[in-house]
Formats: structure tokens, C-alpha cells, sequence
């Protein structure tokens, strides 16, 4: 059974996001994404200053047996990304959300942060 902070709001696609004090909005992949691709050998990271939009490709995620791309839950810009897994990809994998995080985005209506799922509509969204 995957870990499912209940801090966090899901997105369908797998991504989480956790909105900071600062306004910004952290987002990572989840425990069960994590688990579903193996072992992580490649992260791909947007650039300081991308416009993301909700639903759009932030970057991808290579895996020992497949690759996928990972979305925006809001849009907003770039404000930073975990350049740390450029040389250790493995941390999504052991920790998804904390030193695994992809990428904080300032978004700009913090509002579309409400229409993700909670934790136990994600645990529901899985089968959890």
C-alpha cells in the first residue's frame, strides 16, 4: 500500500502538490507513481522561469523500463527546480515527497489547487 499524506492534494496523472507559506506550490510525483515506474535513472526539470499550465508537461521521468512525463496541477511560473536529481534521480524513488520533489511553481490562481483530490479521493483514484 502506497503512503498518501494527507497534507497534500493528487492529481489523476499521479503528481502531488503542497502549497507553501510563501504561496508557492511544491509538487513531486506520488508513492504510488513512484512504485508503479521502478527504479527513477533520469529526471528531466523545467527551467527557472517556464510558464506552466495546468495539465502540461513539466518534464519527464526515466525509468530502468519506461519513461513518462509529469504535469503542472496549477499554472503559474517556475520558480525552482530539485537540481539534486540531476545527480541522484533514486531520491524520487526513496523519498517522493520530501528530498524527491520536482519542481516549485508560483501559480497564478492558487485557486486551482481546490479542484485537485484530497487524500482519500486519491487513495479512492488508486484502490487504494
Amino acid at each position: 500500500m502506497s503512503s498518501i499524506p494527507k497534507n497534500l492534494r493528487y492529481t489523476e496523472t499521479h503528481e502531488w502538490a503542497r502549497l507553501e507559506a510563501d504561496g508557492t506550490v511544491t509538487i513531486g510525483i506520488t508513492d504510488y507513481a513512484q512504485h508503479q515506474m521502478g527504479e527513477i535513472v533520469m529526471v528531466e526539470l523545467p527551467r527557472k522561469g517556464h510558464q506552466a499550465a495546468r495539465g502540461a508537461s513539466l518534464g519527464a521521468l526515466e525509468a530502468v523500463k519506461t519513461a513518462s512525463d509529469y504535469y503542472s496541477p496549477v499554472d503559474g511560473t517556475v520558480e525552482d527546480a530539485n537540481t539534486k536529481l540531476e545527480s541522484d534521480p533514486g531520491l524520487v524513488n526513496t523519498d517522493c515527497y520530501g528530498a524527491g520533489w520536482l519542481a516549485v511553481v508560483k501559480p497564478s490562481d492558487p485557486s486551482q489547487l481546490d479542484s485537485l483530490m484530497d487524500a482519500s479521493g486519491y487513495a479512492r483514484h488508486t484502490g487504494e
